[in-house]
């Protein structure tokens, strides 16, 4: 299982209450939370081993690529800051291997791994909630998504299909047209999701779609024509911003939760409550 501690730690911070915190005061919300996300989802797959990821907030290159990138977003609250510098820590506690990069993001990462456990014979699960990581789904890559009724669902390629209308291969293709404002991507101006999908399932591709609008394909509308003929080095830059990279990384060895030394972090950390039932796991 490769989980994306970025996104988990934002989820957490925002859902729960601010006043969760240690004897120092210090908000411990989003650790705790994360945890608890993660604990869930190692209960209900059993995974052989589990790779905490972390990344840089944004790629130079995805930045230099389109300046906007993420450039919306607010700045880290100090309360999360501080507990983001501590969930590596928190984490590799549990025997997880946390890993990272300092060039590229968390989507980044957990896509190596998942390239370097399926290149080995393996089979991969990915918690994340981020939309790029749908181009890494296979028939031996699943998204799992965590529901609130507490049941943990593994999304395959048929899944990603009948969520977006685009297979795992052209998602980046899909965002690149249909935008993505968690990232500040804007699209091809007044193609929503559903044009989007029809596009790509039609061409097979952005760069067969502009250039079927550069060669003034009669099939296209003209006003839809229009917006991909004057955006196409845009809508270029923008696949290329979505698309995923791999790295070398090392497949982890099978290593199983270390409940028992969780709960003495848990514990340490402020966690009481959370200590108490991971010590009874």
């Amino acid at each position: 299982m490769i989980a994306d501690v970025p996104w988990l730690l934002y989820r957490a911070f925002f859902a729960l209450p601010k006043s969760i915190s240690d004897e120092r005061a210090r908000p411990v919300n989003a650790l705790l939370g994360t945890v608890n996300a993660l604990v869930s989802a190692i209960q209900a797959c059993s995974p052989r081993a589990v790779v905490a990821c972390f990344g840089a907030e944004q790629a130079v290159y995805r930045v230099n690529l389109y300046a906007p990138y993420h450039a919306h977003r607010e700045p880290m609250p100090a309360e999360l800051a501080q507990q983001w510098a501590r969930a590596g820590e928190l984490l590799g506690r549990f025997g997880w291997t946390v890993a990272g990069s300092e060039e590229l993001e968390a989507d980044d990462v957990m896509f190596s791994y998942a390239g370097a456990e399926t290149d080995a014979g393996g089979l991969a699960l990915l918690l994340s909630g981020d939309r790029d990581m749908f181009q890494a789904v296979t028939d031996a890559v699943k998204i799992l998504e965590l529901r609130r009724d507490g049941a943990a669902v593994e999304l395959g390629p048929a899944d990603v299909l009948e969520r977006y209308g685009v297979t795992p291969k052209l998602v980046p293709d899909f965002i690149a047209l249909r935008g993505d404002p968690s990232d500040g991507l804007p699209g091809a101006p007044g193609v929503g999701a559903k044009t989007a999908a029809v596009l790509l399932g039609r061409y097979g591709g952005l760069e067969r779609l502009l250039a079927a609008a550069a060669d003034g394909d009669p099939e296209l509308r003209p006003r839809v024509a229009g917006a991909l003929r004057e955006n196409a080095e845009q809508l270029v830059a923008f696949k290329r911003i979505a698309t995923l990279v791999r790295i070398a990384v090392e497949r982890p060895a099978d290593r199983s939760t270390n409940f028992a030394a969780g709960a003495l972090a848990a514990d340490e950390f402020g966690m009481k409550r959370l200590a108490q039932r991971l010590a009874m796991a």
